[in-house]
C-alpha cells in the first residue's frame, strides 16, 4: 500500500469507516453470491424478507435468477411489494408468517421492524439494540413452507432457502420437512445466546440442518452487542454435497 493510499485509509478509519474491495473474503453478500453461483442456485426462498433488503442486496451484487419473498408484517410487506415492482423474477408471496403450522399467529412488532418476532424478546436483545423494543402486535396468517413451496419449485432445479425469522428459524425448518430434500443450500440465522424466549440456539439449529443432509459452508457475523463486542447472532451458510 503506497503512502497516498495509507493516508486515505487512515482518514476513513479515524471517521470509523473502512475501504475495501467487494470480495467473498471482505463482504458477506459477495460471499453469498459466490457461494450460490458456485452451487448453481437458480431460485432463492427469502423467508423473513422485511422490506426486501436481502433480495435487493443480492440483485446489487449480481444475482439475477428468481427470488420468492415472504414477510408477515403488513407495513413491511407493502414496502417489500413496492421494492419488487417491475421485477418479473422477484415474487412476493401474500402476507404471512412462515412456521410449523398452517393457521394464524400473533407477531410482536419491533420499533426497528427487523427485530419483530412471533416470540417474546429477551432483555439481552433489548439492551443490545434499544430501538428493537416491541411497540405493538399484529395478527397474521401463518403457513408451512411445505404448504406453499411446491408451486414455486416447479421450475426450480437447485433452490436455496434463506431464513431470517428472529428466533423462529426452528419452526420454519419444522414446517419444511417435505421441502428440504429439494433444497440445495440454506442461509439460516443462528443465535449464540437467547435473544427470544423459547428459541433454539445455534448448536441445535446446526445439528438439525446437518441432520437434513447439509454441510456447513461458511459462518458470517450477524448481530454484535455494541457495548461489549460480543457476537450474539451469526448466519450459517450450508450446502448439500454435489
Amino acid at each position: 500500500m503506497n503512502g497516498a493510499k495509507r493516508l486515505v485509509r487512515s482518514l476513513f478509519l479515524r471517521a470509523g469507516l473502512d475501504i475495501h474491495r467487494l470480495t467473498p473474503a471482505s463482504d458477506p453478500y459477495a460471499q453469498i453470491h459466490a457461494a450460490i453461483a458456485a452451487n448453481a442456485i437458480d431460485m432463492v426462498f427469502d423467508v423473513g424478507a422485511n422490506t426486501g433488503q436481502f433480495a435487493s442486496a443480492l440483485r446489487a451484487i449480481g444475482y439475477s435468477r428468481r427470488i420468492v419473498s415472504f414477510e408477515p408484517l403488513s407495513t413491511a410487506h407493502a414496502r417489500l411489494a413496492e421494492a419488487a415492482k417491475g421485477e418479473p423474477l422477484w415474487t412476493v408471496h401474500p402476507q404471512c408468517a412462515v412456521g410449523d403450522r398452517d393457521g394464524e399467529t400473533e407477531i410482536n412488532v419491533a420499533g426497528n421492524s427487523v427485530s419483530s418476532s412471533v416470540l417474546p424478546m429477551t432483555d439481552k436483545h433489548a439492551a443490545a439494540a434499544p430501538g428493537s423494543a416491541y411497540v405493538g402486535r399484529e395478527r397474521v396468517p401463518m403457513v408451512r413452507l411445505d404448504s406453499v413451496a411446491a408451486a414455486y419449485l416447479r421450475d426450480a432445479g437447485r433452490p436455496f432457502l434463506k431464513i431470517d425469522t428472529q428466533g423462529f428459524e426452528w419452526q420454519v425448518l419444522e414446517g419444511a420437512r417435505e421441502t428440504l430434500p429439494r433444497i440445495r443450500g440454506i442461509l439460516c440465522e443462528m443465535s449464540l445466546v437467547p435473544l427470544y424466549s423459547g428459541q433454539r440456539l445455534w448448536r441445535d439449529t446446526l445439528a438439525k440442518i446437518e441432520g437434513a443432509g447439509f454441510s456447513l459452508w461458511a459462518l458470517q457475523t450477524g448481530f454484535t452487542d455494541p457495548h461489549d463486542g460480543r457476537t450474539l447472532q451469526m448466519d450459517g451458510i450450508f450446502f448439500r454435497a454435489a
